[in-house]
């Protein structure tokens, strides 16, 4: 299929509102089991420079977060999302940790109430042991902030748990936190990473996003990275030259601001299944890292969104290394001594977020 045909159409909806046959049920897979060696592996990886090598012989074999993804509001603009899946999957993310386990698909709709994917997190939180990250393009983006308002208890005073696979809510607003084995509420979840691409301006106009309106931008305490992907020029979300508007933390979270070339389209920001095809491409998405200065890759294939991509792999990464450290050291911590209630506190403010201090804003 030619994404780029097939969204053309979406494009002019798209400007004026912003940015499902359902296949069968699938369980959720638990989180892995390491054994010894590979947890040791583990252990010794630096989460700001992970290899191919590293991803696909150490940590896919191991305990791996869910991705929740979140696409644009106009039909069929989900097919970017899932363009940007496929990046992940081409690159080494299990499928099984970013599929929908009731209805298999690959990001979650920006009409879907954002009370039940702030639920659904709280649900794989306590199943797997695991905290989810999200991304979010154009409308999508608007929802993953509004997720974080939720879990920080901005707008809500109680969260109920949502069962994906029953596509229900519990009677409940609680869970049994898997560090401490203690019950603890939704409200107050942190999230270790977040990212958002083309969020914001006429998707504001829409009911559904009118609560966002002058607080899009003010991200909550909810998570530990977050990164704000805006155009250079994107009249969607009304990014000009010389737009001054930036993603700022309200409390510790550390937030970054990326700005992507003038080249990108608005509709097509997250498409990145292309990427993965060519080897050379694929190797300097590898190496990339915020700040590196490598020349674009040698390479005939398209490079299409290719900073994006590279950089959002880069976090995803990077979260996916230290959530998965923080899963081996409390398990052999309770294994050598039982659970401490107390330490859970102190990972979850130093596990995630030691590289720069909290609520820096970097270009």
């Amino acid at each position: 299929m030619n994404l780029r045909r097939t969204l053309t159409a979406a494009a002019l909806a798209l400007t004026l509102a912003a940015c499902s046959g359902l296949p069968p049920q699938h369980d959720a897979a638990p989180a892995a089991v390491f054994d010894a060696a590979l947890e040791q592996r583990l252990m010794q990886l630096d989460p700001e420079r992970v290899s191919d090598t590293d991803v696909r012989e150490v940590l896919a074999k191991g305990a791996t977060p869910r991705l929740v993804n979140l696409h644009g509001g106009i039909y069929p603009v989900h097919l970017v999302m899932d363009s940007f899946a496929g990046f992940l999957i081409g690159m080494g993310y299990p499928e099984e940790r970013i599929r929908h386990p009731g209805d298999g698909g690959l990001s979650f709709s920006p009409y879907e109430s954002s009370l039940q994917i702030a639920g659904t997190i709280a649900w794989y939180y306590e199943r797997d042991g695991l905290m989810p990250m999200m991304v979010g393009h154009s409308q999508g983006g608007i929802q993953l902030v509004k997720v974080l308002y939720l879990l920080a208890g901005e707008t809500a005073t109680a969260v109920p748990v949502w069962n994906p696979l029953r596509g229900a809510a519990e009677a409940r607003t609680t869970i049994i936190d898997p560090y401490t084995h203690l019950e603890r509420p939704v409200v107050g979840l942190r999230l270790g990473f977040a990212a958002v691409v083309g969020a914001g301006g006429a998707a504001l106009l829409l009911p559904n996003q009118w609560d966002m309106i002058g607080r899009l931008q003010s991200i909550p305490d909810a998570v530990d990275e977050f990164t704000g992907f805006a155009l250079e020029v994107d009249l969607v979300a009304w990014d000009m030259p010389g737009s001054t508007a930036k993603y700022h933390a309200l409390g510790r979270t550390e937030v970054r601001n990326v700005l992507l070339p003038a080249e990108y389209w608005h509709v097509y920001a997250a498409a990145a299944a292309h990427l993965t095809a060519d080897p050379a491409v694929r190797a300097w998405i590898s190496a990339y890292y915020p700040g590196s200065n490598a020349p674009p890759p040698d390479s005939a294939a398209s490079t299409t969104n290719l900073r994006f991509a590279a950089d959002v792999w880069w976090s995803l990464k990077k979260h996916w290394v230290l959530e998965a450290q923080k899963a081996v050291r409390a398990r052999q911590r309770m294994q050598a001594t039982g659970p401490k209630p107390e330490d859970r506190t102190a990972e979850a403010g130093s596990d995630r977020t030691r590289a720069t201090a909290p609520g820096k804003s970097q270009d």
